[in-house]
């Protein structure tokens, strides 16, 4: 009952007629404090009160007292309506839990989001006296450059950075200047700030555009940085919903969840053969130089348990053919050839204190901030492995079993590697500065496992995207999920000599990394790469 009667009291605020009504009240207020002062003097001056009683001693400082509070409370009104910018918190709320149109938070121009060219992601229209705001990429931004809502209220960018497109955060002179201004004229209009993003609007869109196209589904995410500063050009979530057109079903209906999740870097999901990045920076660490023999029936830490072998295995049966299997690995070609029976050896060698410990320093189980403190993106998590379940170790290794990853950490991972084994904070905003979050691998073992994944492009499994000029490195991945279909991975970085970008690409139930998630990569790669990134 509450909702329809504000959207009938909000229809009256919009309505033409309503600026003639304000006015009648405004009149009908002030005559009627004018008449009840009028007949409280008349009344003062007809009855005698010299036989009252004379009032108590606490009465008066109690009256005096209530009068200041009054007056405090005035003030406070005053300095709302006047230079109401500078209360970023009470207009957040304001914002937040009052719908009504004449609330003065809503007359705020909130200041445009923009991508790293400038193109418009977000900007306050006037609509019917209101201030709306309007997004012209609709669904394709919505997860991390969120909404602001009277009824919803705000996310993504729109919340984390809700003070200065507000207008609170005075950092210049034209800054002050424009809040006297504000206070010197009594607008009702003030208008926030200007955000300048690191995303980009092109690489945005055509990353939505693939991951949708992507069979069966048309479900995942892909996100894109810079090594060197953090830098967010791609933070991509499908499906999305369409911030425009916010309604209550959104965010009650069944699809609530599905639309909703930002999976760039909420969704966890088990990162098949990308993860053995991970291992492959803890032997380096280690010092492994050894081989490892990797026959076609497998390995496996007990009679108990099935053999984990190599997907050249399944292919060879599928196909009524026998496969020899791969033979004595060093580390370099196990993980061009992605051979889960190198790595689930690898990780039983180092055993589980040495996994635990990569765990830590790969930021494992814990929630990464943006800079600035917001949005969060979640690590890998890994739930704890006994030290009696080696096959559990051994699973982990591969991604499997106890491990899940966001696509968002997958590419912090490899943007670690491209950057010397420093990973960065991820950033949205061009002026914020970098800032270190910690460091993954020593310099040494991420300028050997660069090379390494360039080789595994080159020669490897995802040799179906190299491309001359491009230079790319970079592991697939294809993760056995209970749900269904495999899961299509992809994570790396270009050039591999000096490294600029770092990208992960996660297709649900797509199928092989190599053939699905992989050319997503490179035509990201591609279209960067003509944009002179």
């Amino acid at each position: 009952m509450l909702a329809p009667a504000m959207d009938l009291l909000n229809d009256l605020f919009r309505s033409p007629s309503w600026e003639a009504m304000r006015v009648g009240l405004h009149l009908a207020f002030g005559l009627a404090l004018l008449f009840w002062l009028w007949q409280a003097l008349r009344l003062r001056a007809a009855v005698p009160l010299r036989h009252l009683a004379r009032p108590r001693a606490w009465l008066r400082p109690a009256v005096a007292l209530l009068m200041l509070a009054l007056l405090a409370i005035l003030v406070y009104q005053a300095t709302w309506q006047l230079g109401g910018t500078a209360r970023p918190r009470f207009i957040a709320f304001m914002q937040s839990h009052d719908r009504r149109q004449f609330n003065p938070a809503h007359w705020i121009q909130r200041g445009r989001i923009l991508d790293r060219r400038g193109r418009v992601l977000a900007e306050s229209r006037n609509r019917a006296g209101a201030a709306e705001r309007v997004y012209p990429y609709g669904p394709a931004f919505a997860h991390v450059v969120g909404y602001a809502d009277a009824r919803f209220g705000l996310s993504g960018i729109e919340a984390s950075a809700n003070r200065a497109l507000n207008g609170a955060t005075l950092r210049s002179l034209g800054d002050w200047g424009e809040l006297g201004r504000q206070v010197l004229t009594q607008s009702k209009r003030p208008r926030g700030q200007d955000l300048v993003t690191t995303l980009d609007a092109e690489l945005q869109q055509l990353a939505v555009e693939r991951i949708a196209a992507a069979k069966p589904f048309g479900r995942g995410a892909v996100a894109m940085l810079r090594p060197a500063d953090g830098a967010v050009l791609v933070l991509a979530s499908v499906p999305s919903f369409d911030p425009n057109r916010l309604q209550p079903d959104l965010f009650t209906g069944a699809e609530a969840t599905n639309l909703l999740l930002n999976r760039a870097t909420q969704g966890q999901y088990p990162p098949g053969s990308a993860f053995k990045v991970v291992l492959a920076a803890q032997a380096l660490e280690m010092g492994f130089k050894g081989r490892l023999s990797c026959p076609a029936e497998g390995y496996t830490t007990s009679d108990r348990y099935r053999p984990i072998r190599d997907h050249e295995y399944y292919e060879a049966r599928r196909a009524g053919r026998t496969w020899a299997g791969h033979g004595p690995l060093d580390l370099s070609a196990a993980l061009a050839k992605s051979s889960n029976v190198f790595f689930a050896q690898l990780a039983i060698l180092g055993g589980h204190q040495a996994f635990a410990s990569t765990g830590q320093r790969f930021h494992f189980n814990r929630s990464i901030a943006f800079v600035g403190g917001a949005p969060q993106l979640q690590a890998a998590r890994l739930e704890p492995i006994p030290e009696r379940d080696r096959y559990g170790l051994a699973q982990a290794a591969i991604g499997q079993g106890r491990v899940t990853a966001t696509p968002a950490y997958m590419a912090l991972v490899a943007a670690a590697i491209a950057n010397d084994g420093i990973a960065l904070r991820p950033r949205l905003l061009r002026d914020s500065a970098p800032e270190a979050l910690a460091r993954f691998m020593s310099a040494e073992s991420a300028r050997r496992l660069r090379a390494m994944l360039r080789r595994a492009v080159s020669e490897g499994t995802a040799r179906g995207i190299d491309s001359a000029g491009l230079e790319i490195a970079g592991k697939t991945g294809t993760a056995e999920n209970p749900q269904g279909a495999s899961h299509s991975w992809f994570i790396g970085f270009a050039p591999a000599s000096a490294p600029r970008l770092a990208v992960a690409v996660l297709v649900e139930h797509g199928g092989y990394g190599s053939t699905v998630a992989a050319p997503i990569a490179r035509d990201l790669l591609l279209k960067a790469a003509e944009q002179g990134l």
